[in-house]
């Protein structure tokens, strides 16, 4: 049996890759967290919490998971993914020279079970300063304030879908647009390069390449992935991982699908997800308006790129079904917007017709009961703070085909 690979949204979910929310998020201030993208500042406590029934819920239908944190340390007792992950953390362009060189031999000395803690949470000018006093400060260690950041901490990382996402056998290890996103994928690389878990992976895109986002990419069956292009995932991404997909083989059909570019349709995903092998729950109110760009290879190995039709028709006919059916989220236009915006649509399919959603979203979650759905529940009153859902936060390492 393969240990790694996904071709589908739906098949049975064998293994997943979570990240417990941490100390990372101890450190948003009513400053900061617009910065690093959280609407407000979550309650830490109960935010674990909540991540700990999202594991518990995954682990007892029969789901392995993996943490980032356990995997990140493990994966440094390399010394390349030190040094890969140590130099990117410091090649921030508010470091500057002489700060990096210190914290370098801060970071150097450290564990690996410290090093990653550090990568992910963070590390202050005073915390750096109690590790390794500046006897000749630079400018930048001279004008910062103590509690500023020499390296920012990584909150959002708790969406581990963005950072990642397997199609096929291969890994797509994302360029994030955010500046406050874009050192996670270091973080994942490390992961996937180094670990002894995910030895020989390839990559079916980096981090270098224009932007792309896992949270954008939709496998919505065997050879067809639908990626959206919006406010994260550029056009000249999606044309890029289309012709890395289609040359490869990992896809026959690619489906560029334009999105809103409004903070509640920042992912293909906040939009529709799957369901079932032919049937999606999707915000209603861009139903009827959201459209698909057919992308295959001609017969001389050029990307062609047919004219948009309507999404609904573009991925049936690239699926080879005759419709994909759609469970909407609410028939009150009202009801439908607010649990658009707490992620009403970011399910998790754990197998076909069974998927974990947010508990407060009842109107949703009551319409794909009444279509046959198994609604496996959580709270996430904490977690949705950062704006994003059950499928947001949750990475599939490995899905059975679906039969």
């Amino acid at each position: 049996m393969p240990s790694t690979g996904a071709d589908t949204e739906v098949g049975r979910l064998r293994t997943v890759m979570l990240h417990r929310p941490g100390p990372e998020l101890r450190r948003l201030t009513p400053r900061n967290n617009d910065r690093l993208l959280f609407d407000g500042i979550p309650w830490v406590d109960r935010a674990q919490d909540e991540h700990d029934a999202f594991a518990q819920a995954l682990t007892d239908r029969g789901v392995e998971v993996l943490y980032v944190a356990d995997l990140l340390r493990e994966a440094l007792a390399l010394p390349d993914a030190r040094r890969e992950t140590i130099d990117d953390a410091l090649a921030q362009p508010h470091v500057g020279e002489r700060l990096a060189g210190r914290a370098r031999e801060v970071l150097d000395d450290l564990a690996d079970d410290d090093l990653a803690q550090v990568l992910i949470a963070g590390l202050r000018h005073d915390e750096l300063s109690a590790r390794r006093p500046a006897r000749r400060p630079g400018v930048v260690s001279a004008l910062a304030a103590p509690d500023d950041f020499v390296i920012d901490p990584l909150p959002n990382l708790l969406f581990t879908r963005d950072s990642s996402a397997w199609i096929g056998d291969q890994v797509a290890v994302t360029s994030l647009a955010m500046p406050a996103r874009r050192r996670e994928t270091s973080l994942t690389r490390a992961i996937y390069r180094y670990h002894p878990r995910f030895a020989g992976t390839a990559l079916a895109y980096e981090p270098e390449l224009e932007h792309v986002e896992g949270g954008d990419i939709l496998l919505l069956a065997p050879g067809v992935v639908a990626v959206g292009t919006g406010e994260r995932t550029t056009p000249a991404g999606v044309e890029r991982l289309a012709g890395r997909l289609l040359r490869s083989g990992l896809a026959h059909t690619v489906l560029a699908v334009p999105i809103a570019q409004e903070r509640a349709t920042m992912h293909l995903d906040t939009v529709c997800t799957m369901v079932d092998a032919d049937a999606i729950v999707m915000y209603p109110n861009v139903a009827d308006t959201l459209t698909a760009l057919q992308v295959c290879l001609d017969d001389d190995g050029v990307l062609r790129v047919d004219p948009p039709r309507p999404f609904l028709d573009a991925a049936a006919n690239a699926m080879r079904i005759d419709r994909l059916h759609v469970i909407d989220t609410g028939l009150d236009p009202v009801t439908a917007e607010r649990e658009q915006w707490d992620d009403g649509n970011n399910t998790l399919a754990l197998a076909p017709r069974v998927a974990v959603a947010y508990e407060r979203n009842s109107e949703t979650n009551a319409r794909l009961e009444a279509a046959g759905i198994e609604v496996v529940a959580i709270a996430g009153s904490e977690l949705g703070s950062g704006r994003g859902g059950p499928r947001c936060m949750s990475c599939p390492i490995l899905r059975d085909a679906v039969t």
